[in-house]
């Protein structure tokens, strides 16, 4: 499980390697990855829009930006949290993502806050001993 906490909005993410939906003779792998969204804070505030940078372990990265998440843009009430899940294919056997999100508080100020970078992490990637 991976945490970061920005201005009291935690984040946790749990990524997951899908060995049924992945084809490593292909060179296809897929995460699922759950999001934990809790607001610690005192204000309400939501979730306005999502910035991912996904890195494959050759050094190539996607950036991917959007409104919400999974089709929704969820309001928090302070003590609230919201969990999804998404994933993401790689054409290789591991990665990195990381991103953030854009928030509004109930008295209109914007703020990001930070998704903690997470290992994609398949049973196919070699291990290398330093």
């Amino acid at each position: 499980m991976y945490e970061q906490e920005t201005a009291g909005i935690k984040v946790s993410v749990e990524p997951i390697y899908l060995e049924d939906q992945s084809q490593p003779s292909e060179d296809h792998y897929v995460w699922a990855y759950q999001v934990t969204i809790e607001n610690r804070s005192p204000q309400t505030v939501q979730l306005l829009n999502r910035h991912w940078r996904i890195t494959d372990a050759q050094g190539r990265t996607e950036e991917v930006r959007g409104p919400g998440v999974v089709g929704e843009q969820p309001v928090l009430r302070p003590g609230e949290s919201f969990e999804y899940t998404s994933g993401t294919p790689l054409s290789t056997p591991s990665g990195i993502m990381l991103g953030s999100y854009e928030m509004e508080a109930e008295d209109g100020s914007a703020f990001d806050v930070a998704i903690p970078a997470f290992s994609l992490d398949s049973p196919h990637q070699p291990i290398q001993l330093h």
